[in-house]
């Protein structure tokens, strides 16, 4: 009972401090997560605080001037401290200055629990009925976005990867003009090499693809797979759905055949099972979010973990609130909140975990191709302004849904 005292009488004065000091809480977010629109601060997590929850402060303080906090109850005998988790500079609590937690230096984010988006999308890609023309699509799926605001898009129907640059009313199409492609379902760009990773879904096969300087390069990087999405992690690693056998594997540079890192037992329901899995994402943490299509669910596998925790859905097929139906592409954002193409349903959701219900963020008025409309919704991306993309997959069109700020 005095230990649970002391913690309670530590979390008191820490949060008397950020109330004096102008400073904010960031509440479900990874060690050094992003909490602030200054991009050189972060979260420091808070000694005795629950569910990731810590302050926002200057991430480089100078770590031979932080000493360590009082190990019996957390405290700091330093004025103007208070005790944080930085396991860059030590890995016992230390004491930070209150200084650097100043709204003045980490002006607080919006607030993202609430953010909203227009409800009548603007075209930014396709949109001209479907066919094969440079200002058509067929089908899209994957989507990915680039710091330019350039979309690439797998072109399912037309087996080709199109670029599509801000403000353009036309693509470029980068790699499937002569039958190297069938069918790609997903493309994402890996920075440290600077080139793109496709899901070449016909051919059975994952390629990597140069297109600088004029040079356009092949490589195969995985054989033999039914892939349908990839993903990619801090460190580069390639994650890839395999529909066919109901899990998600994990490639390292040079590995032969990866490893599975969720699912991989079998067609099922189980929480160590997988029915179709489609879109894929990673965190910072290297969680794995997956649709799980036809179980109706979004599921989350903690790196190395044996089984997956339902975070979406889960509750049968179905329209209601507490329902998804063949979800496709699934986002989390700085929060840990999910964002999901409920396809079945023309809707994209967002859900909390823990919570039963989601709630609608676009779509959901009916299956069609108004701009309020969505048909069958498939990839999913955020920009930096945090405008939401959505492959309109039987629309044929990329729909941009402005932040409502």
């Amino acid at each position: 009972m005095a230990t649970i005292n002391i913690y309670c009488y530590a979390i008191f004065i820490i949060l008397s401090i950020i109330v004096q000091t102008k400073s904010q809480i960031c509440e479900k977010t990874p060690q050094y997560g992003e909490c602030s629109t200054n991009i050189a601060c972060g979260c420091f997590h808070m000694i005795g605080a629950k569910d990731d929850t810590g302050i926002c402060g200057f991430l480089w303080p100078t770590c031979s001037r932080l000493v360590r906090c009082n190990s019996s109850d957390s405290s700091c005998l330093q004025p103007n401290t208070i005790c944080v988790q930085h396991p860059q500079c030590e890995d016992f609590p230390l004491c930070y200055p209150v200084t650097m937690i100043h709204e003045n230096i980490c002006p607080a984010m919006k607030n993202q629990m609430n953010l909203k988006w227009k409800q009548d999308a603007i075209t930014v890609a396709g949109g001209n009925e479907q066919g094969n023309e440079l200002n058509q699509l067929a089908s899209p799926i994957g989507i990915f976005i680039d710091d330019e605001k350039t979309i690439y898009i797998a072109d399912y129907v037309n087996h080709r990867i199109v670029e599509w640059k801000f403000n353009s009313e036309s693509g470029h199409v980068i790699v499937g003009e002569n039958d190297q492609l069938r069918s790609p379902v997903d493309v994402v760009f890996d920075k440290q090499n600077n080139s793109l990773i496709i899901c070449d879904r016909e051919n059975q096969r994952v390629i990597r693809w140069f297109h600088q300087n004029q040079i356009k390069q092949q490589q195969i990087l995985i054989s033999d797979i039914d892939c349908y999405c990839l993903a990619i992690d801090r460190n580069g690693f390639i994650y890839v759905s395999d529909v066919s056998n109901n899990e998600v594997r994990l490639w390292k540079e040079g590995d032969d055949s990866g490893r599975t890192v969720a699912g991989g037992n079998g067609n099922g329901y189980d929480l160590n099972q997988l029915n179709t899995p489609t879109f894929i994402f990673v965190d910072e943490d290297f969680s794995l979010y997956i649709s799980d299509s036809q179980n109706h669910r979004v599921m989350k596998w903690k790196k190395d973990a044996k089984e997956g925790l339902v975070v979406a859905g889960g509750n049968g097929n179905g329209n209601s609130l507490k329902q998804l139906s063949g979800p496709g592409g699934v986002i989390i954002d700085h929060l840990g909140q999910i964002y999901v193409a409920d396809s079945e349903n023309d809707r994209v959701m967002r859900w909390c975990e823990g919570n039963e219900e989601g709630e609608i963020v676009v779509g959901g008025n009916g299956k069609g191709g108004e701009s309020d409309q969505l048909d069958r919704p498939a990839g999913l991306i955020f920009d930096a302004e945090e405008n939401l993309y959505v492959a309109d997959h039987m629309n044929s069109r990329v729909q941009k849904f402005l932040i409502d700020i």
